[in-house]
């Protein structure tokens, strides 16, 4: 079918308006670059939003609708894979800043360099990254001061140097927070205020944030928890020069007889095709649905997809799996009245350490138990209904809490996502197929870390301390990386050091795809930052 429209051609199209879209959108027009912005998602307010856990949590309220936007899963090319919404991230503007924690910590040095601290790891494709985290400083900085990040620079003994300290002091601490911190003391553990895209004071004419138990996987209907959503798309508005344009869900990127990217045909809210051709593109969909973006734009120069000469778009995809250690306590925690907002995190052990028998490290904190919420939140030996689960409920929901940790999954050559060959979504596209297996090195690292964490909240006073391992991949905290790997060689990687595909001279990605490695830590602000480090780069017209 031939688009209905084409308007006017522009200097760049960034594809998803979620965290690094808006903030390359943002850095793009303030140094006046003309930008569309394509967002398959509404374009909601913060009047839409609100404290209903049914809607949000169960009902795919923020959450992509599993019956038009399916995903399949399998361990290994010769299973059948099913239908499953895995490691999903809401599809709107904001993406899923708009539901999140805001969890910002910064990596570290080693971060950036897995190969040389770990060495080789048999079944795993470690490798080094182009840049280092001295490149990466000056844009964590910027995305800090510009969301007015609370946090306590210098409390975490382990982080790298900083140019200077956060904007905002850090949140007033939680009943998690002081339960979390008196654990780590006991042992001897360094810990330190999460930093968190959360203003404890007012910041740039804006007023504290609302603390409140309805914040993870709920959208803020006060407006006062930073996020992509209400400070890097007004900037970007109010500069005149940004087009975003919700509901539009692009479904290829062609190319010239050069090879260069040429448009972007997307159907808009009514279903009609519209071809939007600009001078840059930039892909921000989010690790998943940029990989398939570029598998589903197929043409006479890249038959295999778009960029992908070399078979490695969608490879060594990455994943934080989510575990926790679980305890119970005689005295009130109440996570309902806010101790939810968990405010507290180690570093203790992140860095990798040959000792463990086991490459990497994590990053731990406290947490709730599950959704720290009435409807959703359970204990792992709860009944799922009857009077045992009412007892349990009323007795322990106030006197629960964990400590979590995200499991640093290693990258591996066939984890992979590609394009499923039966299930298609409501627009009639290929749904993206994930094949993921983990690494043995991701379940004993999981293991050690929980078992670390179940110290802690036995340090901390709690009479019972459940710990619940991980041995599988589920995708279950929507962090996603990888599948258009950053690397110096053309043969090993799909995009430069400053996130250009090596195929296709004008064609950028900003999301989490270019990751080489997931590391130990919430990747979000490091997303952003690199998104803002490359807007940059094109702005200044200097993209190497």
């Amino acid at each position: 079918m031939a688009p209905k429209r084409k308007p006017d051609r522009v200097d760049a199209c960034i594809i998803g308006a979620g965290a690094s879209g808006a903030a390359a959108a943002k850095v793009l027009t303030e140094a006046g670059v003309q930008v569309v912005v394509l967002e398959r998602g509404p374009w909601r307010t913060r009047e839409t939003f609100g404290g209903d856990e049914l809607a949000n949590v169960n009902r795919y309220n923020l959450w992509p609708d599993p019956l038009l936007n399916p995903r399949t899963v399998r361990s290994s090319a010769d299973e059948e894979p099913r239908v499953e919404l895995f490691c999903p991230v809401p599809q709107m503007v904001g993406g899923g800043t708009v539901h999140w924690q805001g969890w910002l910590p910064r990596f570290t040095e080693n971060d950036f360099r897995p190969r040389t601290v770990i060495g080789d790891l048999p079944g795993a494709t470690l490798a080094d990254w182009p840049i280092g985290y001295t490149d990466l400083e000056p844009y964590y900085d910027k995305v800090e001061w510009a969301f007015g990040v609370s946090g306590a620079a210098g409390a975490n003994a382990f982080e790298s140097p900083r140019s200077r300290g956060y904007p905002c002091p850090p949140m007033p601490m939680s009943r998690y927070a002081q339960k979390f911190h008196a654990g780590c003391a006991a042992l001897g553990y360094n810990s330190f205020p999460t930093p968190q895209a959360a203003l404890s004071q007012p910041y740039n004419g804006r007023p504290p944030t609302v603390i409140s138990a309805f914040a993870q996987q709920h959208g803020d209907p006060t407006g006062t928890r930073s996020s992509a959503l209400n400070v890097f798309v007004p900037d970007a508005v109010a500069t005149g020069r940004c087009d975003l344009r919700p509901d539009s869900y692009v479904r290829e990127i062609t190319v010239d007889e050069r090879g260069r990217a040429r448009s972007a045909v997307y159907a808009d809210g009514d279903g009609d095709l519209i071809e939007q051709e600009a001078d840059v593109f930039i892909l921000a969909c989010g690790a998943v649905e940029t990989a398939r973006l570029m598998l589903l734009s197929r043409s006479a120069r890249f038959p295999n997809g778009l960029a992908n000469g070399n078979d490695l778009v969608g490879r060594n995809v990455t994943w934080h799996e989510y575990s926790a250690a679980v305890g119970l306590f005689n005295d009130s925690i109440y996570a309902w009245a806010g101790g939810g907002y968990v405010s507290a995190s180690s570093f203790q052990f992140y860095e990798h350490d040959d000792n463990r028998g086991f490459a990497s490290g994590g990053h731990v904190a406290c947490a709730g138990v599950g959704i720290p919420l009435p409807i959703n939140w359970g204990l792992p030996d709860r009944p799922l209904w009857g009077a045992e689960a009412k007892r349990m409920d009323r007795e322990y929901f106030n006197h629960s809490m964990a400590v979590a940790m995200v499991v640093h999954d290693m990258p591996q050559h066939d984890n992979r996502v590609d394009l499923d060959e039966k299930v298609t979504d409501a627009w009639g596209l290929p749904a993206a197929r994930i094949t993921v297996q983990p690494h043995p090195n991701d379940i004993a690292m999981g293991r050690w870390l929980i078992d670390r964490n179940a110290e802690i909240l036995e340090a901390a006073g709690a009479h019972k301390v459940y710990r619940v391992y991980i041995d599988r991949i589920t995708g279950n905290c929507s962090h996603q990386h990888g599948t258009t790997r950053m690397g110096n060689d053309p043969e090993t990687s799909v995009v430069d050091r400053s996130c250009r595909a090596h195929e296709v001279d004008n064609l950028f990605v900003v999301d989490g795809a270019p990751f080489p490695t997931a590391t130990g830590a919430n990747p979000t602000l490091t997303i952003m930052a690199n998104a803002w480090r490359v807007a940059d780069h094109i702005a200044k017209g200097r993209p190497g």
